[in-house]
C-alpha cells in the first residue's frame, strides 16, 4: 500500500530540480548576453581600421576611375584628383565634409565600445540604455553621410567654371549615379558592415538580458 506521505516527500526534490535547471538556464543566458556585448565591442573597435563607404568616379580622362574611401576617422584614395574635378562644378573639398566627425570618431568609437562592455555587466535596464548609442551608431553614420552628400551637391559655388551646366543634386550613397559627363559607383564597405553587425549583436544582447530578468 502506498504511503499517503509519498508525494509530499517527493515534491521538494522535483521543485529543487526545476529551480536548479532554471538557475542554470538563466546563468547560460546571462553569459551568452555578456559574450555578445564583448563581441559587439570588438567588432566596433575593428571597424575603425576598415572603410565605411567608398565611391568610384568614372571620368573620360581617368579610364581606371578615381576612388574616394571614407573611414570613420579619415579619408583615403584619389582625394586630390577628385577635388580638382569637383572644383570645376563648384563642389566643396572632400576633406571639408565631416571634418569634425572624423576628428571625434576615435574617442567616440572607444566610448561606444566601452559602453557595450559595461552593458554586459550592469542591470538589464541600465544595460539597454548604455547599448542604445552603439545600436544607433551605423544609422547615425548613414544620416551624417547623406547630410554631407546633400550639402556637397546643393551648395555649389556659382562662380565655378562649369557651375551653370550643373543643377543641384545629391550624390548617391549606394549604387550608380551621374553628374554631367561623370558617372559614380558608391557602396557601403566592410567597416560599416562590422558596425551594423555590432549593433545587431547588441540588440540580441539587450533582448537576452531583459528576458533573463523577466524569468
Amino acid at each position: 500500500m502506498t504511503s499517503p506521505q509519498g508525494p509530499a516527500v517527493e515534491a521538494p526534490h522535483g521543485s529543487l530540480a526545476r529551480s536548479s535547471a532554471a538557475a542554470t538556464r538563466r546563468a547560460a543566458v546571462g553569459t551568452a548576453a555578456r559574450l555578445l556585448f564583448v563581441l559587439a565591442a570588438l567588432l566596433l573597435a575593428g571597424s575603425a581600421f576598415l572603410p565605411y563607404w567608398s565611391l568610384t568616379l568614372h571620368a573620360p580622362q581617368y579610364p581606371g576611375g578615381l576612388d574616394a574611401v571614407v573611414f570613420a576617422t579619415r579619408l583615403a584614395g584619389d582625394i586630390d584628383e577628385i577635388d580638382e574635378l569637383n572644383h570645376y562644378i563648384g563642389m566643396m573639398r572632400l576633406d571639408d565634409a565631416g571634418r569634425l566627425e572624423r576628428r571625434l570618431a576615435p574617442l567616440g568609437l572607444v566610448l561606444l565600445a566601452g559602453l557595450a562592455l559595461a552593458a554586459g555587466l550592469l542591470r538589464p535596464r541600465l544595460a539597454s540604455l548604455l547599448a542604445l548609442p552603439l545600436v544607433a551608431f551605423p544609422f547615425v553614420f548613414l544620416l551624417d553621410l547623406f547630410y554631407w552628400l546633400h550639402r556637397a551637391g546643393h551648395e555649389l559655388d556659382p562662380h565655378a567654371p562649369l557651375s551653370s551646366s550643373i543643377h543641384p543634386f545629391t550624390p548617391t550613397i549606394v549604387g550608380v549615379g551621374r553628374v554631367g559627363q561623370f558617372s559614380t559607383t558608391a557602396a557601403l564597405d566592410l567597416g560599416f558592415d562590422l558596425a551594423l553587425l555590432a549593433a545587431l549583436l547588441a540588440v540580441i544582447g539587450i533582448v537576452l538580458r531583459l528576458r533573463r530578468r523577466a524569468e
